[in-house]
């Protein structure tokens, strides 16, 4: 089986998740884009696949509620 990589991107001033190339959905938080990312990341699991699942840190920039 293959490798399956889902990454959590920042598009503009909401989240997507980068998979196969394509940035999928668009998420308010970094939190419902890696809900997203992991029910995925599951199916693929059940069918066999390596999963890496990855999220950006929080930023100096960003403050303590992740805005």
């Amino acid at each position: 089986m293959g490798l399956a990589q889902y990454a959590i991107v920042p598009v503009q001033d909401e989240w997507g998740v980068l998979h196969d190339g394509t940035v999928n959905g668009k998420y308010a938080t970094k939190e419902s884009a890696f809900e997203s990312a992991v029910a995925a990341a599951s199916l693929a699991l059940r069918q066999g696949h390596e999963v890496h699942v990855s999220v950006p840190g929080r930023e100096a920039s960003e403050n303590a509620l992740g805005v």
